[in-house]
């Protein structure tokens, strides 16, 4: 459990609980969260529930992932390398599953690499019902948007100064900051690049996910190798 700490230091008990779990411990998270109160650990406080955006009629106005490739949702994040020049990470999510398709690092990303981006995650995953972004110029751009409607995408655009509309993406990006960008010095842009995708990749096959039962969103399967037949 410390090592557990040690190596994801922005994770709570009920995570490295299901890290042990998942590398065949038979223990609970009552147990763990003992053990991790008397080694002195910080318990993480109870996130705060939010609040939706409601209509006049009732009805909100958020639309709801209901199945992988219903809604796919995409933001992007700046940071700075060590020398201080800024780079930005072009972030998609699929938001049923949680799962992070793909994390572009650039130094500029405008429009054009938006295009770029999904139409490489259209070709290997298909073209989902939605997509969901705030108002920023990359995304109401009117190449991007006639390019989604021409693929047979829908644009699901955000109320400006209402993030809470896009809280998969608001929630990833917070992940992001808070368990890699804040704890890492990059040296140059291909380590960001290297070391943001080593992230991800754990982020979809190893971390746990409360909203998916503490589950990761795409884990890792292992296919048996077949046995060769013994010939007499």
């Amino acid at each position: 459990m410390i090592e557990l700490t040690r190596q994801y230091g922005r994770y709570g008990y009920r995570r490295i609980a299901a890290l042990l779990r998942d590398a065949g411990w038979q223990i609970n998270d009552k147990r763990v969260e003992r053990l991790w109160r008397r080694e002195g650990l910080k318990v993480p406080m109870k996130q705060p529930k939010k609040g939706r955006l409601w209509l006049n009629d009732g009805s909100c106005v958020r639309l709801r992932p209901e199945y992988r490739n219903h809604v796919w949702s995409y933001d992007f994040v700046h940071h700075r390398t060590d020398d201080g020049k800024a780079f930005r990470t072009l972030n998609i999510l699929d938001e049923h599953s949680r799962e992070c398709l793909a994390i572009r690092v650039k130094r500029r990303l405008n429009s054009a690499e938006v295009i770029d981006a999904l139409t490489d995650l259209f070709i290997l995953r298909g073209v989902p019902a939605y997509i969901r972004s705030d108002n920023g110029p990359e995304f109401i751009a009117r190449a991007v948007r006639d390019w989604i409607a021409a693929v047979g995408a829908q644009t699901a655009y955000i109320e400006p100064g209402s993030p809470w509309e896009n809280g998969y993406c608001e929630s990833f990006n917070a992940r992001l900051r808070d368990e890699l960008l804040n704890g890492e010095v990059f040296y140059s842009l291909r380590e960001a690049q290297i070391l943001i995708e080593q992230w991800r990749k754990h982020y979809n096959t190893k971390r746990p996910h409360s909203a998916l039962g503490y589950r990761p969103p795409a884990p890792e399967t292992i296919v048996p190798m077949e046995q060769t037949p013994i010939m007499h």
